[in-house]
């Protein structure tokens, strides 16, 4: 690839303690927790909405906060979002959660579907009272490095190119693209053929009427029709690593294609799809190459430096606990990432990228921040203690409790294989 050099004067738009790329749910998470500690906050935002996947992705589903056996897992601001989510919409929350955790043990787990449009508009209003400055249609060009300490970030928008200085950056992008021009290493990943739209259809909104529940006029339109684990995947399509601009679109288009060709002939009057979603729907695409790296091994595993235990969504019992270092790299004084491109490999980095956890991990790099400008101390070296205490201030569990680990963790573990 042929390369063009130039210089160019870029005006300083402002200047703020903690700049936060991406405003996804992780995102959210990290400008709402910096704030809340009195920090000036920018969240910048590539599309014109928050929620990030949830929201513009259509994944509009909070997977399990709890362990399958009626014990929640995962508290603190991920609890607070799934509770705002289902304030003013929808919700499908199993009538044992509806007041919190059960008095008795229940294999209901604590999830619920909620109002992407509802949900959006509450988290714009969340940050606004929070103080949180917002700037949509801000696309993250490049982090001004020098010495691995991040100056700022420059961003293309509608006034053209600005640069925004900091004193801690948050890569809550999802893809650790700030991370990966900055100079951080990070490690790709690998993506199915799948994507989901939304519409309705005349079955979904009579059943809508029947029910008196607007949840139930949603109809659900599919592209490529690969599961979680890859079950149809065509055999001959490569996989999707997803992290350049040329796989980004190969993986849309051919989603877009295959959906087309699904619902072409379906009765022209019978449904309509209206949401395609806004942003590609992978699942892993880029992560840090942190200080700790998340993996199966972890299982039931205690971790000095938790920053809050975790459930699996897809299997009861597993329990993980979150080191700082999968946020963090020593050598970059003030960068920190969080969601889904925090350090993780295999079936655990599945674990650790889906909408609860990455709420917190968002939260810890947001009050991590705030926490190492106090102290005027790289992220990395930040203090576990103090971080911890003001997680579990919170309600975040930090330590998972022994009491919920399986007799027999081996079996639960040896799940996973072959699964990715």
């Amino acid at each position: 690839m042929h390369t063009l050099e130039w210089k160019e004067s870029i005006p300083v738009a402002g200047e703020y303690d903690v700049i936060v790329a991406g405003g996804g749910l992780s995102g959210v998470a990290a400008a709402l927790s910096a704030a809340r500690l009195h920090k000036k906050v920018l969240l910048l935002e590539k599309s014109t909405m928050l929620g990030g996947l949830a929201t513009l992705g259509l994944i509009n589903l909070w997977v399990p906060l709890c362990n399958g056996r009626g014990k929640q897992v995962i508290k603190g601001m991920a609890e607070e979002l799934l509770r705002l989510s289902i304030e003013k919409g929808f919700d499908t929350l199993p009538e044992e959660w509806k007041e919190g955790e059960p008095k008795e043990p229940t294999e209901k787990r604590y999830v619920t579907k909620f109002s992407i449009g509802i949900f959006a508009l509450q988290l714009v209003k969340l940050l606004k009272d929070t103080g949180v400055t917002i700037l949509y249609d801000a696309l993250v060009s490049s982090p001004v490095m020098e010495n691995g300490h991040c100056m700022g970030l420059i961003i293309d928008g509608k006034s053209g190119r600005q640069f925004y200085g900091a004193k801690m950056v948050v890569d809550a992008t999802g893809d650790a693209d700030v991370l990966l021009r900055a100079g951080v290493p990070t490690v790709d990943g690998r993506n199915f053929f799948t994507m989901i739209a939304y519409g309705v259809n005349l079955k979904s909104c009579q059943a809508a009427v029947e029910k008196g529940d607007i949840a139930a006029a949603y109809a659900r339109f599919s592209g490529g029709p690969s599961s979680l684990y890859g079950k149809g995947h065509p055999e001959d399509m490569p996989l999707f690593w997803g992290a350049s601009t040329e796989m980004v679109n190969d993986f849309l288009q051919k989603n877009q294609l295959q959906m087309y060709e699904n619902i072409k002939d379906q009765p022209r009057k019978e449904r309509d799809v209206l949401y395609l979603p806004g942003m590609a729907q992978l699942r892993t695409t880029r992560h840090i190459d942190g200080d700790y790296t998340l993996s199966m091994d972890d299982l039931y595993k205690h971790q000095e430096t938790s920053i809050g235990a975790i459930c699996d969504f897809d299997y009861r019992d597993r329990l993980y606990e979150v080191p700082f270092g999968t946020l963090v790299r020593t050598g970059f004084d003030n960068l920190i990432t969080c969601g889904r491109s925090a350090a993780a490999k295999g079936w655990a980095w599945d674990a650790l990228r889906v909408i609860p956890p990455a709420v917190l991990t968002g939260q810890a790099a947001g009050i991590a921040a705030a926490q190492a400008i106090d102290a005027e101390t790289a992220i990395h070296d930040l203090p576990i203690t103090p971080l911890q205490k003001a997680l579990a201030d919170t309600g975040v569990i930090i330590h998972f409790d022994d009491a919920w680990i399986p007799e027999n963790p081996e079996a639960v573990h040896a799940e996973t294989d072959g699964h990715l």
